[in-house]
């Protein structure tokens, strides 16, 4: 069939749409032969009798993949188009142009056919609702889309290929540059970078956490390299902790080459879009891992052991000890665990000194009891386990004294070294400046007005440089003297006080222990009252230490009998909220002041055996009911209960003064309480009316028993009359 008898004029009423896609931005850039070529096809559609008015070319996708895993928005408006029957005619260089993923493709021939839209390509015009059509497009599609397979497996096994000879050139951490040969690696020529990088593993040597070597960068107001790109300019900014993290756990600077590290994975969101994500992967699924393949800053054992330190650095899991210090009196912190089950012992602090504990939750989480595997106070452990450190120190004491002095100097000397550095950089930016601003033409004052703002800028940088670098100097200790050495020496071997001292923190004792100690292991008999400790160093050496626990003392102050007497006699008929009530409401209080809560109250039961309340069976005599739930039976306000409670009208219970009233509910007393007054019965007006008398007059015959009185609850109206 001819091509152009496929067109009829239903097709040239509508849009011709021209697509236009290029793979990368490369291909956008360099190969221009190809772009011009998609955007001739206007011409060609021309040709087919589409005026240039219904000719729209699509080039929103140019730099974009036609693989099915990028959004395309060209593409989406094309099919949107092609859907409601506005095109006539899609015109595309080639399919691999289109899509080159048979779900897209498909999903355009579908359409396509429905809608009775043609395509073209620069083989010809085909209509999706012909069969033989349909086919020849459908094998095209798919041998797009098995080209960019075989397009992508070959260019992705020379990679690989590439980097398993540690060849590839992927992008290096700052402080390395690529060298001339295949896969050289080499130091960045510029020494500050190179010292900055060297100061964060000195730091972590030293310190053993990546949060201490960043705080230590603050501290000292040292700046620190940012490269975004290989190819973008080194940029000085203030530490980051991110930053420091990734020089620490980079391969790259132990002199190894890594491949392969983190693996991309396409997902669907919640509305069923296609995502990406980078996972990164453990270090047995990395694809290439060439150790000593350049020289770096560490060697491949120090790498491993910073690893491991920084892991011990997170919180451990139920069974391990380790984490990074903490702030708190307590030695043991991430070092002890529970001698019962294994399980790594939590730190607490208890009174008003804070004094150290360590307990084990064990059966808290897997039994869900409310009580410790193991609980114990921390300063006689801690006390046991300094002796215990100080004699393993005892040979080295004279070389520690002497080392801690000198590494003190060394920190300071290393501080100041960066800043000189810094301040060479401030000025040959300086010195750059000047050049730059010497060598524009006169005549072109706006370029030299800018030269010589950055002149001047670059002026005060190198200024402010020199003078922070000169408040340092000042600052900095000086070297030690033969005569203090000596001093230092003499000290030296009473590690006790210094350990004692007060200049010495918490956190430094904590590290000096971790520089030996792996791990405490605590077992506490309390029936002998003894604690036994296995202290286990590190290189596997083990002590054993038992340590005798202060027995329990009996009290020395306890609660008055009265006290305790009342508690007895009102637990048989009040829970422990309200007793707590009625204790407060007489004035009493505890033995240390306290006001009673219902927990001192439950607390002083058990000690002294008070059983708890109970609520028994009603008696046969009437029910003993609180105000409260005797006015609801009764029908009546709990005010109205109180009145005649006062009045003397109906009887009620108290057993101490300040305990709650109670109601025995009779019959005779539920009969009492009427919706409407029987015959001879008249309100209380009327009633001092015609005795002539008073009411508290008519009450205190009510009380006598000489008059009979019912209360109304229909209209709340009081009755009385006589009997």
């Amino acid at each position: 069939m001819n091509e152009r008898a496929k067109i009829t004029a239903s097709h040239l009423s509508r849009q011709a749409i021209v697509y236009l896609r290029q793979s990368s931005a490369a291909q956008v850039e360099h190969n221009r032969e190809s772009t011009d070529r998609q955007y001739a096809l206007a011409a060609k559609a021309r040709e087919l009798g589409w005026p240039n008015d219904r000719i729209i070319v699509i080039d929103e996708d140019l730099g974009l993949s036609g693989s099915g895993f990028v959004a395309r928005s060209g593409f989406a408006r094309l099919t949107a188009e092609v859907a409601l029957a506005h095109v006539g005619l899609v015109l595309g260089l080639e399919v691999s142009r289109l899509a080159r993923n048979n779900a897209d493709w498909h999903r355009l021939i579908d359409l396509g056919g429905l809608t009775d839209t043609l395509i073209g390509d620069a083989d010809g015009i085909y209509h999706p609702a012909l069969f033989n059509d349909r086919l020849l497009l459908g094998l095209k599609g798919t041998m797009s889309e098995a080209e960019l397979h075989v397009l992508r497996a070959r260019l992705n096994g020379g990679i690989r290929n590439k980097a398993a000879r540690g060849e590839l050139r992927r992008g290096l951490p700052v402080g390395f540059v690529w060298g001339e040969a295949d896969g050289e690696v080499r130091f960045h020529p510029d020494e500050a970078i190179v010292t900055a990088v060297r100061n964060v593993f000195a730091r972590f040597a030293e310190t053993g956490s990546a949060r201490r070597v960043w705080l230590w960068f603050r501290s000292e107001g040292l700046t620190f390299p940012l490269q975004m790109h290989q190819n973008a300019e080194i940029r000085w900014v203030e530490a980051s902790y991110t930053a420091i993290h990734h020089v620490l756990t980079n391969p790259v600077y132990a002199g190894a080459y890594a491949y392969g590290k983190s693996r991309q994975e396409t997902m669907l969101d919640a509305a069923g879009a296609r995502t990406k994500r980078v996972r990164q992967l453990p270090r047995s699924e990395w694809q290439v891992l060439i150790p000593d393949h350049h020289p770096g800053f560490i060697d491949w054992q120090t790498y491993e052991a910073n690893q491991d330190r920084i892991a011990k650095n997170t919180r451990p899991g139920p069974h391990k000890v380790g984490g990074a210090v903490k702030e708190g009196s307590a030695l043991l912190q991430s070092l002890a665990s529970c001698g019962h089950c294994g399980r790594r012992l939590h730190t607490h602090y208890r009174g008003r000194s804070s004094a150290p504990g360590y307990h084990c939750p064990g059966k808290i989480l897997v039994e869900g009891r409310g009580v410790y595997c193991l609980n114990i106070g921390g300063i006689q452990i801690d006390e046991a386990v300094t002796r215990a450190f100080i004699a393993a120190l005892e040979p080295a004491k004279l070389a520690a004294t002497l080392a801690a002095a000198e590494r003190l100097e060394a920190d300071r000397e290393t501080s100041l070294k960066q800043w000189r550095l810094g301040v060479e950089r401030a000025s040959y930016k300086a010195s750059r400046a000047e050049r730059r601003y010497r060598a524009v033409d006169p005549d072109n004052r706006l370029v030299a007005r800018g030269l010589e703002r950055e002149w001047e800028e670059s002026l005060s940088a190198l200024e402010a440089a020199k003078a922070e670098l000169a408040r340092r100097e000042l600052e900095r200790p000086r070297v030690l003297s033969q005569e203090e050495r000596d001093r230092l020496l003499a000290l030296g071997p009473d590690l006790a006080a210094v350990w004692h001292a007060a200049t010495t923190t918490p956190r430094d004792r904590k590290e000096l222990l971790r520089a030996l100690l792996e791990e405490v292991i605590i077992k506490v008999e309390r029936d002998k009252a003894a604690a036994h400790l296995t202290l286990r160093w590190k290189g596997g050496a083990l002590n054993e230490i038992d340590l005798a626990l202060p027995r329990s003392r009996p009290a020395t102050i306890r609660t008055d009998e009265d006290t305790i007497a009342l508690v007895r006699r009102l637990a048989v008929h009040y829970p422990d909220t309200v007793i707590a009530g009625i204790l407060n409401r007489q004035g009493r209080t505890t033995v240390y002041g306290h006001r009673f809560e219902a927990g001192r109250v439950g607390n002083l039961r058990r000690h002294w055996d008070i059983p708890c309340f109970e609520a028994g069976p009603s008696s046969t005599k009437g029910e003993l009911a609180s105000i409260k739930k005797a006015a609801v039976v009764l029908g009546v306000a709990p005010s109205t209960l109180h009145r005649w409670l006062n009045d003397g009208i109906i009887p009620g219970e108290q057993l101490t003064p300040g305990a709650p009233w109670r109601i025995r509910l009779t019959d005779d007393l539920i009969a009492r309480f009427s919706e409407t007054a029987g015959d001879g019965f008249v309100t209380m007006h009327e009633a001092t009316r015609k005795l002539g008398v008073s009411r508290q007059t008519v009450l205190q015959r009510v009380k006598r028993g000489e008059l009979e009185v019912v209360h109304v609850t229909n209209g709340r109206k009081k009755e009385s009359g006589s009997r």
